[in-house]
């Protein structure tokens, strides 16, 4: 790459995109950007020195040399066909994050679950550690403050996105796989075998004397291992794959905000790890990062002294406030192996805990409408609002969230409830939550801007 050239970003304010570009402009690039909003992480942008335009135009455009856009944004526009008129060489935000990440000691963290987090794990003992890693990470990562951060080191630690298959451009040393599980099944022609074949291709893409770092609690994990022609390192903390893993931890102990565990490697103890996010999974996403930290020349100590000092990702049991003894967490959990997890790490505080959950999509809600009623078993009390489905997803008749609370009801909570709107959710919240209570609000879309009315309203 040329750090002479001028990257222009359309739809600069996601997560994705954002974090590739504050990567650019530490590096030195000229970045500039269009959205139809400026939100947080665009003025974060600005501030480094970005120059950032609201709303989509042909003229954004000029001058620039490459153009940078994401799955969400349509073929029609005006930017990017600008672009192609122009001559200008368009491409996808993973292929630019492939320019960066296949260039040097590449990390990417792939699953359906944990992406976030483990990625954040590895980024933050790095840092802590004195790596000095690049990372580009999905989600903020509290400790650092921001999703993303070019550093001197030859380490580029990323999120890598099954949702569209485009991990499939990445050429990394290390890949990291926590689960396989059915989503996103509408660019899979709503075939999970499909998007089981893209993780085999994804494994076969380790450069040569790479390692993938496969999560064997996971059935769908281990069916794809004989496509590895590298190096395997296996993890797990359930029974009974957990005798059989490279890497395991036992004795995990879950309380209120906090998870306590033995790390193995084989037979040998290497030691104690406590962390303060809650919750199995986690104990499972520090083991991939130990593994990898491990492997880039850290000291076991070194890694489980820096874990303990991580906060989490921003969206993941992220503790928005406790006022009057009700505690209120937002958590991105959209799939119910996700949902499953958070109410058990939860419930593990020993609070009443309402679950408050925001579906997203019509095609995702469809595909995995029996999953979701059997999620909420580990709650005390379920309430469902309308599914939020970004601009343009055609609705799908028999799918709706009055279905979903019907199902629950037959199949994990009786009492689940459906409250549509967020206003009407938040109104109700105010009037019955009572000292002792956690209130969880989940899903990938708005909801966590009632679980910010009602911390705020409780400070009151």
């Amino acid at each position: 790459m040329d750090q002479a050239e001028h990257v222009h970003f359309v739809g600069i304010g996601g997560y994705g995109m954002s974090a590739i570009a504050r990567v650019l402009i530490d590096l030195g690039y000229k970045v500039t950007g269009s959205d139809v909003a400026m939100n947080e992480l665009a003025k974060k942008l600005e501030a480094r020195g970005a120059a950032i335009q609201i709303g989509h135009s042909a003229s954004h455009v000029e001058g620039a040399d490459i153009i940078v856009y994401s799955t969400s944004i349509p073929k029609d526009n005006p930017e990017v066909v600008a672009a192609e008129k122009q001559g200008i060489p368009v491409m996808h935000r993973s292929q630019m994050l492939a320019r960066i990440l296949n260039e040097r000691t590449g990390v990417a963290v792939a699953g359906a679950h944990g992406k976030t987090t483990t990625t954040s794990m590895i980024s933050h003992v790095m840092e802590e550690c004195g790596v000095d890693p690049t990372f580009i990470i999905g989600g903020e990562l509290m400790n650092a403050g921001t999703n993303a951060k070019a550093g001197s080191s030859d380490y580029v630690i990323a999120e890598a996105d099954e949702s569209d298959g485009s991990f499939l451009e990445y050429r990394p040393m290390y890949e990291v796989v926590t689960s396989i599980e059915p989503d996103h099944l509408e660019h899979f022609d709503g075939d999970f075998n499909n998007l089981k074949k893209a993780y085999e291709k994804f494994l076969s893409h380790l450069k040569p004397g790479g390692k993938a770092v496969l999560c064997i609690d996971d059935e769908h994990v281990r069916e794809v291992i004989p496509s590895v022609a590298e190096t395997v390192v296996t993890y797990a903390i359930e029974a009974p794959h957990v005798d059989s893993a490279d890497y395991r931890a036992v004795n995990i102990e879950c309380g209120d905000r906090r998870s306590r565990c033995q790390v193995y490697h084989k037979e040998q103890l290497l030691g104690e790890l406590a962390l303060t996010v809650p919750g199995k999974h986690n104990v499972a996403n520090a083991l991939a990062a130990i593994i990898v930290c491990l492997d880039a020349g850290l000291a076991f100590e070194q890694i489980a002294n820096a874990l303990t000092s991580f906060r989490g990702a921003k969206r993941r049991f992220q503790i928005i406030g406790e006022s009057k003894d009700i505690l209120v967490v937002d958590d991105y959990a959209h799939h119910p192996t996700e949902i499953i997890a958070t109410l058990k790490g939860a419930k593990a505080s020993g609070r009443r805990v309402i679950a408050v959950f925001q579906p997203q999509r019509y095609t995702r809600t469809y595909f995995l409408m029996d999953e979701f009623s059997r999620a909420f078993s580990d709650a005390d009390e379920v309430i469902i609002t309308d599914i939020y489905s970004p601009a343009g997803e055609a609705k799908i008749e028999g799918v709706s969230s009055e279905v979903l609370v019907q199902k629950i009801r037959v199949n994990s909570h009786a009492r689940a409830q459906y409250i549509p709107t967020k206003e009407q959710l938040q109104e109700q919240l105010y009037k019955e939550l009572k000292p002792g209570d956690l209130v969880l609000t989940m899903g990938a879309g708005d909801i966590w801007k009632s679980a910010f009315w009602l911390a705020e309203e409780l400070a009151k």
